[in-house]
């Protein structure tokens, strides 16, 4: 796949205007139709769009077309730039909007299972989140409305369905919501075709050409009673993981492997870079700014270049940092966001620079000895690149020369930080230990209950708490990317286990988060107020096989 440019201002209409063709008919501009779910009579939108989550087709490899599941946009009212395509994906579209914005995004599910839209990273009342409890089924609609209250930044949408995230992840449902501000605009920094949105994801295939996933999944797999999602409570009826696998035909497909998979999460054996296979991207002789998005389900990347050139890093999940920080490597989790600086003015036409994945050790922890070494790569998705191998990821080729030039800033932006002193817990912190027991992930011995929460998962609106995560439970640790919704969080601390070693210097603590990797045998401390709006939000580990399976919680903010 060659990659040219693909973010010009021509590009924006056109794609535009091949997605709104694409699309069956919309909603009215102006009024909700019939049975819409959410929203308010007397909310007015600056930007309104519609999304449709529907099944489609597409080439990724010779031969036979790849059934997906895809988002589609149209732009209502507002500008038209505000939905962006990428041609010859099953990505949805990169929808971008401005800080102080009012949006309305009205959610058509055209699946044949419920779906929602969580806004990965953003600050919206938590019936705007997309929890599960508002997932809507095949044929409904539901309006999401929320001011745009987050700093510039990359985010992402994807769904959340109690039980089928990963699933429809996987097939295709995730795309980039970059969001800009008047701090960004100022700054001298790349932009239009400069500014590279690149989405990592692992994918298998079969003989088909179709994405192999879980047996029985996909928009290819028949609907029946077995695949429907549990019910609210523990994830598996109380049984654990083992006992629910053995109870409900969904969780029996794959036999061993298939229940391996979910415990361990899954992996794939080919890299998809923006939805593509064999990802070449052609530069000019000048600065890009490289917007990283892991969207794998569970495979943890550890990003260097081939040739050792060091990675500028100016912006994470909450925005650009402070200052530029130079790393070797980078590690990035499911869900995580890193934006790299990088200058190619003063490469050569013709030159090449390929992105790997370094080799690592420790992300499997105890895990790896139990189940048998070798065999993980066989357990995680039957995929031949096992955790941690080394790999190339996507290839830059430097086609063109560009006029002109930039100067990397010294200082990116002002950080308004929550202060430790003001913290409610700071001299006990809310301690949330990842756990196992009876085969079944959970937080402090709960796995996920729709509505529930637990006297420790309440706080209290407009306070400022100290959160700590611990993966440190003994014999069944690995490693869980944690992710909060509703929160941009500060890390306070991190306290290593022993076999973390070989990736701490890749860690990008510096700026905002909302998603952070907790590896085996680690603590690590995140600071975080509570702010606008009370209500249920959760938080889980992003491996979304894991999150499926119970990894998740709610917590409740209450004024």
């Amino acid at each position: 796949m060659t990659n040219h440019e693909f973010l010009t201002r021509r590009d924006f209409m056109n794609d535009v205007g091949m997605g709104t063709v694409a699309l069956l008919a919309g909603l009215p501009q102006a009024q909700a139709a019939p049975g819409m779910q959410g929203g308010s009579d007397t909310f007015e939108p600056d930007v309104a769009l519609e999304l449709i989550a529907r099944p489609h087709n597409v080439s990724l490899r010779p031969r036979r077309a790849t059934s997906v599941w895809s988002y589609a946009a149209r732009v209502l009212k507002g500008d038209p730039a505000s939905v962006q395509a990428l041609p010859d994906s099953y990505l949805g579209p990169i929808l971008r909007l401005r800080r102080g914005q009012k949006v309305r995004i009205d959610f058509v599910n055209r699946l044949d299972q419920p779906s929602t839209v969580h806004w990965h990273g953003l600050h919206v009342p938590d019936t705007m989140d997309g929890h599960p409890r508002f997932a809507i089924g095949p044929g409904e609609r539901y309006r999401y409305e929320f001011e745009v209250r987050n700093r510039a930044g990359t985010y992402w949408y994807h769904p959340h369905p109690h039980g089928h995230t990963g699933e429809q992840v996987y097939f295709g449902l995730a795309g980039l919501l970059l969001v800009s501000d008047d701090e960004e605009q100022a700054l001298p920094l790349p932009r239009g075709q400069y500014d590279l949105p690149i989405v990592i994801q692992d994918r298998s295939f079969d003989d088909s050409n179709q994405f192999r996933y879980l047996s029985g999944t996909g928009p290819t797999a028949r609907g029946d009673a077995s695949s429907a999602p549990s019910a609210p409570g523990n994830t598996m009826g109380g049984r654990g993981m083992m006992g629910g696998m053995m109870s409900r035909g969904a969780m029996m497909s794959g036999g061993m492997g298939g229940m391996m998979t979910r415990m361990m999460g899954f992996l794939g054996d080919t890299i998809l870079v923006n939805g593509r296979p064999d990802a070449l991207i052609e530069v000019s002789t000048h600065p890009y700014r490289l917007r990283i998005l892991n969207g794998s389900n569970s495979r943890i990347y550890k990003l260097a270049w081939q040739n050792g050139r060091p990675l500028t890093v100016i912006g994470t999940d909450g925005g650009l940092l402070e200052r530029p920080v130079h790393k070797d490597y980078v590690m990035l989790a499911p869900a995580e966001r890193v934006e790299l600086w990088t200058d190619f003015s003063k490469d050569d036409p013709g030159m090449q620079l390929t992105m790997m994945n370094l080799a690592f050790e420790g992300a499997m922890g105890r895990m790896m000895d139990m189940i048998g070494g070798g065999s993980m790569g066989g357990a995680m998705g039957g995929s031949s690149l096992a955790a941690g191998a080394r790999f190339p990821i996507f290839t830059v080729k430097v086609a063109r020369k560009a006029n002109g030039s930039l100067e990397l800033p010294d200082r990116l932006s002002a950080i308004s930080w929550p202060r430790l002193q003001d913290a409610v817990n700071r001299a006990k912190p809310r301690t949330f230990r990842i756990t196992m027991a009876q085969m079944q992930w959970g937080f402090n011995g709960r796995s996920f209950e729709m509505t529930a929460v637990a006297p420790n998962e309440v706080v209290k609106l407009g306070t400022t708490e100290v959160w700590e995560f611990a993966n440190d439970s003994g014999m069944m640790t690995m490693a869980h990317p944690i992710h909060v919704h509703d929160q941009q969080f500060q890390v306070l601390e991190r306290r290593h286990g022993a076999g973390s070693s070989g990736e701490r210097d890749g860690y990008v603590d510096q700026g905002w988060k909302d998603t952070v990797l907790v590896m085996p045998g680690d603590r690590v401390k995140l600071l975080m107020r509570f702010a606008d709006y009370p209500g249920l939000y959760l938080y889980h580990c992003h491996m979304l096989e894991h999150e499926d399976l119970g990894l998740m919680r709610n917590y409740r903010i209450e004024t």
